[in-house]
């Protein structure tokens, strides 16, 4: 299985992932899916994008690090499409100064964790975040990367 992966970097930020390291990542998070070829888009934005989808969409009027948009098939139509990843370049820069941790990692995490999201995971209740979650460390720690949760 390899992703067919529509990567549009409009962020302005410095030291963004490269391609191959994006394809790296998602998938190792799609492997477990039947779909031969998935395409997906990863959007990687400013945060003044961010917040403005964030609030369309989520009515929360800050950037926010990872929205995922699945795509919903109209009845009849077999495409391999999953949907849209948006990332923001600088909260994502942020949170791992933060939380102290490498940002290739934390970016990982983030690429890993909205690919889930378009698979259908969530982390509404504990018991979806458990198995969710779990899920994201098994994917980061077989790319070498470690728990993000510690």
């Amino acid at each position: 299985m390899k992703a067919d992966i529509d990567i549009q970097y409009v962020s302005k930020a410095a030291d963004l992932p490269n391609s191959e390291m994006i394809n790296a990542w998602v998938n190792a998070a799609l492997q477990s899916i039947d779909e031969p070829n998935p395409e997906l888009t990863i959007r990687i934005v400013d945060e003044v994008e961010a917040q403005e989808l964030n609030e369309k969409w989520r009515q929360r009027s800050y950037p926010t690090n990872v929205l995922s948009f699945p795509f919903e098939s109209p009845p009849g139509i077999n495409i391999p499409l999953l949907g849209d990843i948006i990332i923001c370049a600088a909260v994502v820069k942020h949170e791992a100064a933060e939380q102290q941790k490498y940002v290739e990692s934390h970016w990982a995490h983030m690429i890993i964790h909205g690919c889930l999201h378009l698979l259908g995971y969530d982390h509404i209740s504990d018991y979806e975040a458990n198995i969710m979650e779990n899920l994201e460390i098994d994917i980061l720690h077989s790319l070498g990367y470690s728990n993000p949760y510690l």
